[in-house]
């Protein structure tokens, strides 16, 4: 997608030596850098620091990360041993992403099968690119397939404004292109239907008004900045028409894991009958876990992200206390929607209810897994 009229990936092999280049997403919306990244320890501290975020960029960037394993473990006197240590240091940076042990998972049971050092380097580069350019294909999908619930609620409308609210970034710049919750927001908005987008500024790390707003501005999608619990009112007044989510961890019978306060927005949607749907590759699946609520393992982060804020000011960017010092917080990352909150589920292969049946019904090669 676009910065200043220029198109970006969030994640590319280097021009000019065998590192990776991210567009370093903590420093946006006020400043753009690109961070090159060498070793695996880069992709670990970009992954838990948030240069990258978002469940199938981080995918990506595993991937990425497992490729700069082989290039390293070649130096190595144990091959194998370093590319088992790597992916479990790229394992613990967030639990709760499961795009990340897939990919992980994919680069070693395809690595451990090669015999020859040189051809698992090569296959790790070539599994990194598969899995980038089948999440922008992916995506693209999602965004096909999500326009037409976006085309159906427009016609039903007359056409006038089809009123979108979002949670956290599930944009371009949590993937590698399209976005997955925004990706029928750009399909459409390019297909000329009249939208306007509600963003949640997503506290503590504000992703919303950081990015997602950064994002719909860059393409030219009206969009309206909120604080986080304004969504629940905009839905009683009816200026919510449509509930779009990403998705962290989607099990098997439909729980969606995603940012803390998406079971919020849930519930108002489900109590003022505002369809919610999850739009999701199907690499965020965890075709292990039945109960999302108590199984999906939550992460929690630095009590100082919720008693800190960031922000421009004359001398850059600054870290502001809003708190006492001696101020306790709770940081939970994300929550769990329970699937009966879940209108539907967005894929790539197309659009099912949020139950087992239905998701094997488009994934029907699970069954038997």
């Amino acid at each position: 997608m676009k910065i200043n009229e220029k198109h970006y990936r969030t994640i590319w092999e280097s021009e000019e030596d065998e590192s990776i280049e991210v567009i370093d997403q903590r420093l946006l919306p006020h400043i753009f850098k690109v961070a090159k990244l060498n070793t695996t320890e880069d992709f670990c501290y970009a992954i838990k620091d948030m240069l990258v975020r978002g469940a199938p960029l981080i995918g990506a960037a595993a991937a990425y990360g497992m490729f700069l394993a082989a290039l390293e473990a070649k130096n190595k006197n144990d091959f194998i041993k370093h590319l088992l240590e790597a992916a479990q240091k790229l394992k613990a940076t967030r639990p709760t992403a499961v795009n990340l042990a897939w990919a992980v998972d994919y680069q070693l049971s395809s690595l451990l099968n090669i015999s020859s050092n040189e051809q698992k380097i090569e296959t790790a580069r070539e599994i990194a690119r598969k899995i980038a350019d089948d999440d922008v294909k992916y995506c693209k999908a999602i965004g096909e397939f999500g326009c037409k619930i976006i085309e159906e609620i427009s016609q039903r409308k007359n056409g006038e404004t089809v009123n979108i609210l979002t949670h956290c970034n599930a944009g371009w710049l949590a993937t590698v292109d399209w976005g997955t919750a925004t990706a029928p927001i750009y399909t459409a908005h390019r297909k000329g239907i009249k939208l306007h987008t509600w963003v949640d500024e997503t506290r503590p790390r504000n992703q919303g008004a950081k990015l997602t707003a950064f994002e719909l501005f860059n393409e030219n999608v009206p969009n309206t900045l909120i604080v986080d619990n304004a969504g629940g009112i905009l839905m009683q007044k009816g200026l919510v028409d449509l509930v779009l989510v990403g998705s962290d961890r989607t099990t098997s019978t439909g729980d969606v894991a995603n940012k803390i306060g998406t079971y919020l927005k849930a519930l108002a949607a489900f109590d003022n009958n505002v369809p919610f749907y999850a739009c999701l590759p199907s690499s965020t699946f965890d075709w292990k876990i039945k109960d999302g609520v108590s199984d999906i393992p939550i992460e929690e982060r630095n009590s100082d992200e919720v008693k800190y804020i960031d922000g421009k000011a004359e001398n850059g960017i600054e870290n502001v206390l809003i708190t006492l010092e001696e101020t306790k917080a709770a940081n939970y990352a994300f929550d769990v929607t329970p699937a009966r909150l879940v209108t539907g589920l967005i894929t790539e292969r197309g659009v099912c209810e949020a139950n087992e049946k239905s998701i094997l019904k488009l994934f029907p090669e699970k069954k038997y897994e």
